[in-house]
C-alpha cells in the first residue's frame, strides 16, 4: 500500500463487484446476502435497476423478500432521490466538533456554538449551523472557507458563508453581534415548530422576535442570551432538546419543565459485551474502564446461545462467567460487576436460557435479534409473553431499528408498555448511535406510563462506554428526568427496583 497507494485485494474486489452494489447495503432491509441475490437473480447493478425491479414486482417474487420488503426498498430509493440525505448524530459530531475547535482558535472569538438539530441532539442531522461572535467578521469568513476539509464554497459574504465538506455535509457560518447572540442561537437552534409557537406568544404580548432580538416597537428588550429571550416572554429557559413544540412552552408557563437527566446523574452501565461473546475487551478491563468513569457498577450482558453469530453463551459457559465475576468482584471496593446476560427473546416468547441459570443473574436485558417481520399481533404477544417470565427485567433496544438501515419492527407499543407496567418490567434507551432505541417519542410515552428506563451504552469495546452521551441526549429529548432512569440509582436501590421474585 505504501509503495503503490493501492491495496491489490481491494482493487480485485472492485472489479468483481459493481461499485453501485455497495450503496444498496445502505438501504433499509438490504444486507450483503440480499444484495447478492438481487444481483445474481435479477441482474441488478444500479439504483435505477433496483427501482425498476421493485416497481415491476420482481423483488417480491424472490425467496425471503416479499411485498413489504419490496415496498421498503422502493420507499428508501425515493427518499434517497429527494436530496434530503441525513447523517447520524455521531457522524455529524465527528465533523462539527473539530470544525468548531478550528474556528474558535482564530483571533478575537467571543462565543461560538453549533446550533440547529445538532444542538437539539436529533438522531440524524441534515446540515450544520455555526454561530459566532467575534472582533473581525471578515477574517472569520476567510478562516471558515480555508478549513482543509472544505471542497466547495457555496457562498461567501460579510456575515454569512456556506461551504460543503469532504464528508458531504453542508455547513453555514453566521457571525452575529454580541447583543443578538442569544436571539440568534434561539432562532437557529429551532425547531421550526417551536419557533413558530414562540413567535405567536411574542405577538400576543405585543413583542416581535427574530434572530436579532426581542423588540417592543423599535426598542430591543432582549437578545444577548437565550435566558433573556425566554424571560422576556414570561418563560423560564427551555433546554434545546425540548424545543419541538411538544408542550414545552405550556410547561414553562406552568413552571413545570422537567429537570432533564445528565451524564453526571449516571451511576453505572447496564448493557455491555465482553470477549466471551462479540466484545473486544475482557471483563476486568471493562470493569476498570467503568470504574475510571466514576461508575459504581457495570453489567456484563454477553449474548446468549441463540445468537450464534455473536458466539452466544449457553448455560454452562455463562455459569463459568458468573464464577469469574465473583472472583473479580472480590478484588474491587466501591464497585461491583453485575452478573447479567443479553437474553434472546425467542419467537414463541420464551427466553433463551433455563430458569436454573437465569435465577443466578443480578439483572437481565432481554432482546429480539431475529424474526423482525412477524405481524404486529405476533410480535406484540411475543414480547408480552417474555415479560411474563419473572426473570425478565429490561427490554433491550425495544424496536430493533437501525437508523437509515432497518426500520423498527411492527409492534403495539402501548400494549407492551401496559404489560411492562403491570409486570414491573423496564425498557432500555440503547445509546448506540445507529440504534438510539427507544425513540424520543417512545421515551416520553414510557415516562407518561410511569415506566423507568435504563440508559445503556451496549458497549462492544472500551471506547463504546463513552457512547452513553448519545443515550442521554435521546432521553432528554424524551423529557426524562433522573428519577425516570434506573441507572441513576445506587446498586442497593436498583436491586430493590428489579426485584420481581
Amino acid at each position: 500500500i505504501v509503495e503503490t497507494n493501492q491495496l491489490q485485494v481491494l482493487e480485485e474486489a472492485k472489479r468483481r463487484v459493481p461499485a453501485e452494489l455497495v450503496e444498496f447495503a445502505e438501504l433499509p432491509g438490504l444486507g450483503p446476502k440480499r444484495v447478492k441475490i438481487l444481483h445474481d437473480q435479477l441482474g441488478v447493478r444500479t439504483l435505477q435497476d433496483l427501482e425498476a425491479a421493485a416497481r415491476s414486482g420482481k423483488i417480491q417474487e424472490l425467496a425471503g423478500f416479499g411485498v413489504k420488503t419490496q415496498e421498503r426498498i422502493l420507499d428508501a430509493i425515493l427518499q434517497r432521490g429527494s436530496g434530503t440525505k441525513r447523517v447520524l448524530l455521531a457522524a455529524a459530531e465527528e465533523v462539527a466538533e473539530p470544525f468548531l475547535a478550528y474556528l474558535t482558535e482564530g483571533k478575537g472569538v467571543h462565543k461560538a456554538m453549533v446550533a440547529g438539530s445538532y444542538r437539539r441532539r436529533k438522531e440524524t442531522i441534515g446540515d450544520l449551523d455555526i454561530l459566532i461572535t467575534c472582533d473581525n467578521a471578515e477574517a472569520m469568513m476567510d478562516r471558515f472557507v480555508r478549513y482543509e476539509p472544505v471542497v466547495h464554497v457555496v457562498s461567501k459574504g460579510h456575515t454569512r458563508s456556506t461551504v460543503q465538506l469532504r464528508s458531504g455535509l453542508q455547513v453555514d457560518l453566521r457571525v452575529v453581534p454580541d447583543e443578538s447572540y442569544g436571539a440568534a442561537l434561539q432562532y437557529f437552534t429551532g425547531s421550526q415548530a417551536h419557533n413558530i409557537a414562540v413567535r405567536s406568544l411574542a405577538g400576543k404580548l405585543g413583542l416581535k422576535i427574530n434572530e436579532y432580538g426581542v423588540f417592543r416597537g423599535d426598542r430591543r428588550v432582549a437578545g444577548r442570551t437565550e435566558e433573556e429571550v425566554y424571560h422576556s416572554l414570561g418563560l423560564s429557559y427551555i433546554e434545546p432538546e425540548l424545543r419541538e413544540n411538544w408542550g414545552e412552552i405550556e410547561a414553562s408557563q406552568r413552571g413545570d419543565l422537567p429537570r432533564l437527566v445528565t451524564l453526571a446523574d449516571i451511576r453505572g452501565d447496564l448493557h455491555c459485551h465482553s470477549l466471551a461473546s462479540d466484545g473486544s475487551a475482557s471483563i476486568q478491563d471493562l470493569a476498570h474502564a467503568a470504574q475510571a468513569k466514576g461508575y459504581e457498577y457495570l453489567a456484563i450482558t454477553d449474548h446468549t446461545q441463540r445468537v450464534t453469530i455473536a458466539n452466544g453463551l449457553d448455560a454452562k459457559r455463562l455459569a463459568q462467567q458468573l464464577d469469574e465475576i465473583d472472583r473479580l468482584n472480590a478484588q474491587f471496593q466501591g464497585f461491583r460487576i453485575l452478573k447479567s446476560a443479553e437474553v434472546d427473546i425467542l419467537e414463541d416468547g420464551s427466553l433463551d436460557l433455563p430458569t436454573s441459570i437465569l435465577q443466578r443473574l443480578d439483572i437481565t436485558v432481554c432482546s429480539i435479534h431475529y424474526q423482525f417481520h412477524l405481524s404486529k399481533t405476533k410480535q406484540t404477544e411475543r414480547v408480552i409473553r417474555a415479560m411474563d417470565n419473572p426473570y425478565f427485567h429490561i427490554w433491550g433496544h425495544p424496536t430493533g431499528r437501525f437508523l437509515s438501515k432497518r426500520d423498527p419492527y411492527d409492534i403495539d407499543m402501548e400494549r407492551v408498555l401496559e404489560a411492562a407496567r403491570e409486570r414491573g418490567c423496564f425498557l432500555e434507551v440503547n445509546a448506540q448511535p445507529v440504534r438510539l432505541d427507544l425513540s424520543d417519542v417512545h421515551c416520553k410515552m414510557a415516562k407518561d406510563f410511569g415506566i423507568k428506563v435504563a440508559i445503556s451504552s451496549d458497549a462492544h469495546r472500551l471506547s463504546d462506554l463513552d457512547l452513553m452521551r448519545f443515550g442521554i441526549g435521546q432521553a432528554r429529548r424524551g423529557w426524562l428526568e433522573p428519577q425516570d432512569v434506573l441507572n441513576t440509582r445506587s446498586w442497593p436501590e436498583l436491586k430493590t427496583l428489579l426485584k420481581r421474585v
